[in-house]
């Protein structure tokens, strides 16, 4: 009999990053008000920790 085989998770892409696991925040200046500015920088996805992957649920 041959070995069997192991199926591999199923997994969906992060629906927050699209599956790239980076996000864009915009920049904020000023230590109280806090404004916004036009510029943009990446940041790493807090839903799927920079995989681009969440597994999906069974």
């Amino acid at each position: 009999m041959a070995p069997r085989k192991t199926a591999k998770p199923k997994v969906t892409k992060c629906p927050d990053c699209d599956g790239t696991g980076e996000t864009t925040e915009s920049v904020r200046v000023g230590a109280r008000k806090g404004r916004l500015t036009d510029y943009r920088q990446n940041a790493m996805c807090i839903t799927c920790w920079g995989s681009g992957e969440i597994p999906a649920d069974d």
